[in-house]
């Protein structure tokens, strides 16, 4: 029976793990469930924010106890695993001071100025500026401002599930992954990453809805937030490159170049007393700290390394940067030879998770940044509950062994072996979860989102056009109008809206290539 384009794709019907879930609260929605008007006010939006807002709030409550003082103590914040940056760099940043970020130093010896890029620095700021008002003194300056920056991520998560629920076309209720996602929760404020990631998901909204313009605005923005937004145009070059849009790519990657330039320009630039402009050194540091820092938290380098593998700086660095550029070159084969353009949301995850996987640090807040894309790319509770799984795992990990060393005498925690295997299932579990991606790209109708004959609910402009340059060996790939044909005189066809056949019926599973 062929699906109502109409009606959203239910959980209960759609994810095998929900079908089976609901059985606890009398089963899968019902064949005369009613969708009510989209002005109702308890509608799937607000639904979906209220489970954002707990979940988040449950994070808070894990932070209590750090809340309470453990922050601020020798290593108790790594043993009630409730570490955050946010109260140690009010006071090591010189926000309880009110120094401006990039133009006045900082107190802390090893870090001259704000290692943060302009845009995230600018919510830093704000936060501290309402902190210094609120508190009484610097214990209290430090609560206020680790409150005023969890409220803004708060808004930010909820902005994240919105941008989210409103790019998955029909299947908007796959929002709740990222709404109940214990990743979240867990990470939501250790650092401010949330801020870029809700950035990027609302570009990628605007992307999705053909604001071409406003999507490369945010990802400009994005990218002034946090570095990894940028990454977003690759696989855009790819997929305009195959459908021929290269028009609307230019565009958006004008737009960021433009955004990216407007924020950070006014603080880049700084004129010396004979009247020249050089670039300032407060505004270069998160790039030269990226570049010249080692092998850290969370990554294969360090594993390595420990191990006796150490490297210096550079020929890090080239190994990171070959490793990358390898799998970026596959990604891109992937895309242009794969049997049906992949859809954008697949290419966007993978490129990040890439560059996760080749990083040479992996803090536990980076999570955040693949947790939309993983949804939209893989809309599966039960693959996105095992990568979380893994996630978890490291979480905890990583903060048992910081305690093993950084907790004092007779402190107890993990050690360095068991620290090694943390790091390996994080990586599987990213290696995981990235397979059954690649995999869904190379036999679409293994894709949940193709299954009931869309094509790329968030891919805007590229959803349902025709190819205009693919090497599918043996026949090219297009869109009919109807379907997707996969013999020689497919691209003719799709401009001339020629049927497809049974393939192309509504209905069908589009893609599916046999051998």
């Amino acid at each position: 029976m062929m699906p109502n384009p109409t009606e959203p794709v239910l959980p209960t019907h759609d994810d095998p793990v929900m079908r089976t879930g609901s059985e606890v609260v009398g089963g899968p929605a019902g064949k005369r469930i009613r969708f009510g008007p989209s002005s109702a006010w308890w509608n799937a939006t607000r639904v979906l924010i209220l489970l954002a807002v707990m979940t988040f709030a449950l994070g808070l409550v894990q932070k209590k106890p750090c809340y309470d003082g453990a922050w601020f103590g020798v290593g108790s914040q790594y043993s009630k695993v409730c570490y955050s940056d946010m109260p140690h760099l009010y006071q090591g940043r010189g926000f309880a001071d009110g120094a401006v970020p990039y133009f006045e130093k900082t107190p802390d010896e090893n870090m001259e100025y704000l290692e943060y890029p302009v845009l995230t620095g600018g919510v830093m700021y704000f936060a501290g500026v309402v902190a210094r008002e609120l508190g009484d003194d610097l214990e209290a300056e430090k609560k206020w401002f680790v409150m005023v920056n969890a409220l803004i991520m708060m808004a930010c998560a909820v902005v994240v599930v919105v941008a989210v629920a409103r790019t998955s076309g029909r299947r908007f209720w796959d929002a709740a992954i990222v709404a109940t996602a214990p990743v979240l929760a867990l990470n939501g404020i250790i650092n401010w990453d949330l801020f870029a990631v809700a950035i990027t998901a609302v570009a990628m909204m605007a992307w999705a809805r053909k604001n071409v313009v406003l999507a490369g605005i945010l990802i400009g923005l994005a990218t002034a937030a946090k570095l990894y937004p940028v990454l977003l145009l690759g696989p855009l070059f790819l997929l305009c490159l195959r459908a021929g849009k290269l028009v609307d790519f230019a565009k958006v990657t004008g737009a960021a170049l433009a955004a990216w330039l407007a924020v950070n320009l006014p603080i880049m630039l700084q004129r010396t007393p004979d009247g020249d402009w050089k670039i300032r050194a407060g505004w270069k540091l998160f790039y030269t700290f990226s570049q010249e820092r080692g092998a850290d938290f969370g990554s294969l380098w360090l594993i390595l390394q420990q191990r006796g593998q150490a490297m210096d700086i550079d020929t890090l660095n080239a190994w990171v940067s070959g490793l990358l550029i390898a799998m970026a070159i596959g990604i891109g084969a992937l895309a242009l030879c794969a049997p049906r353009r992949p859809r954008f949301a697949q290419l966007a995850f993978l490129i990040v998770a890439a560059f996760l996987f080749t990083n040479k640090v992996y803090s536990p807040q980076y999570v955040l940044w693949l947790l939309p894309l993983v949804v939209l790319a893989r809309p599966r509770w039960r693959d996105v509950l095992i990568w979380q799984a893994c996630e978890v795992i490291y979480f905890l990990g990583v903060w048992l062994y910081i305690e093993s060393y950084a907790g004092g005498e007779g402190s107890k925690g993990l050690s360095q072996n068991a620290y090694h295997v943390v790091i390996l299932i994080h990586l599987l579990g990213i290696l995981y979860i990235s397979a059954l991606v690649v995999r869904d790209i190379l036999w679409p109708d293994r894709d949940p989102v193709r299954r009931d004959g869309s094509d790329d609910p968030s891919g805007g402009v590229l959803d349902r056009a025709p190819d205009v340059l693919a090497f599918v060996p043996g026949r090219r790939v297009a869109w009919s109008g109807r379907g997707y044909e996969d013999d020689a005189d497919s691209l003719d066809n799709a401009r001339q809206g020629v049927p497809v056949g049974p393939r192309g019926a509504p209905g069908d599973m589009p893609g599916k290539i046999s051998a």
